[in-house]
């Protein structure tokens, strides 16, 4: 039997951008006998599971609204109230409330995946998130924790930040111009107990759906795996990555280079238009990249000096799979 030789992931990538404080003097293993860390084990996991069992088969299809998939939202946190993305006639622009701020990292990722899940399962702009905090953290499988940094408080403000801010599609070709306004939601009741996540509350919380973007994400949804989604959910640009080429693989018939200052304006506006900007963010992105392949195999591509080379790979969901 042939091995495969597995990509190198570092072992720990924090959650939203957060960066741990490493002890002066770390323990020094005594030999190579080391436990799997937990999030290579979850990627390992997640391909096993995904390569035993289609994701409509497991009860695992999901569904990512196809403009956040073609452009993305901020990794880490952006001072400013405007932050903008551009996949080639393709610009998204968010802005938010300069007193809220603009979301960012993996949980409003996390939030929108389930969002539009449920949009497209129930064909309703009224989305419940249930009377118990515990049980909605438990559908983004994040584990409920207080104090400053926690889940908890992190989930609240990243929910706020993110129905609170309005998105502008600007769509170009030629001299023409197509330009489409849309906020994600007319309205969210909160009604959660952050300091007893697991008590029911009197009322259910809620999101109401925009009706245009209600409208978007049921009529163009990208199906994805959710059980990728939960491998992926450490690193904001490993889940831009997959949810970007599960869509695109969906209609790759050819071979396609992208240059890599086209994919740093899309996945990675945070980085400097230099020439060091360029080597760190591709350095960042084959990162992202190699833990997509663990739990996409299928992926068949190129990385060259000048261009990302997309070639002609099986769909990680049919797109068949949303009727």
């Amino acid at each position: 039997m042939t091995t495969r030789r597995l990509p190198e992931i570092d072992p720990i990538e924090p959650l939203d951008g957060f960066e741990p404080v490493a002890p002066a003097n770390p323990p020094q293993p005594a030999n190579d006998n080391r436990p799997i860390p937990r999030q290579l084990d979850r990627l390992f996991t997640a391909a096993l599971d995904i390569e035993a069992q289609a994701a409509q088969e497991a009860g695992a299809l999901g569904f990512m609204a196809r403009a956040l998939v073609q452009a993305t939202m901020p990794h880490k946190a952006v001072l400013a109230s405007e932050f903008e993305r551009t996949n080639g006639a393709f610009t998204m622009t968010m802005v938010a409330p300069s007193k809220v701020g603009l979301p960012y990292g993996s949980i409003p990722r996390l939030i929108i995946g389930f969002l539009t899940t449920e949009a497209v399962r129930t064909r309703d702009r009224h989305i419940v998130l249930g009377s118990s905090l515990s049980r909605f953290m438990a559908e983004l499988d994040l584990a409920p924790t207080g104090g400053r940094w926690g889940s908890i408080p992190r989930l609240k403000d990243q929910m706020t930040r993110l129905v609170s801010c309005s998105i502008s599609c600007t769509y170009t070709a030629g001299n023409g111009i197509g330009i489409r306004n849309v906020t994600i939601a007319d309205e969210a009741n909160l009604w959660w107990e952050p300091r007893q996540p697991d008590q029911d509350t009197l009322w259910e919380s809620t999101v109401i759906l925009s009706e245009r973007f209600f409208k978007e994400i049921t009529e163009n949804p990208v199906p994805i795996d959710l059980r990728a989604l939960t491998a992926l959910k450490r690193s904001p640009m490993a889940l831009d990555v997959y949810l970007w080429l599960t869509y695109r693989m969906s209609y790759v018939k050819g071979r396609i280079a992208i240059p890599w200052g086209a994919l740093q304006l899309q996945f990675g506006a945070d980085y400097p238009a230099s020439a060091q900007g360029r080597r760190n963010f591709k350095k960042a992105f084959l990162h992202a990249l190699n833990k997509v392949r663990l739990v996409y195999p299928a992926l068949r591509l190129e990385d060259t000096a000048e261009a990302l080379v997309l070639l002609p790979s099986t769909p990680h969901v049919m797109r068949r799979s949303i009727a």
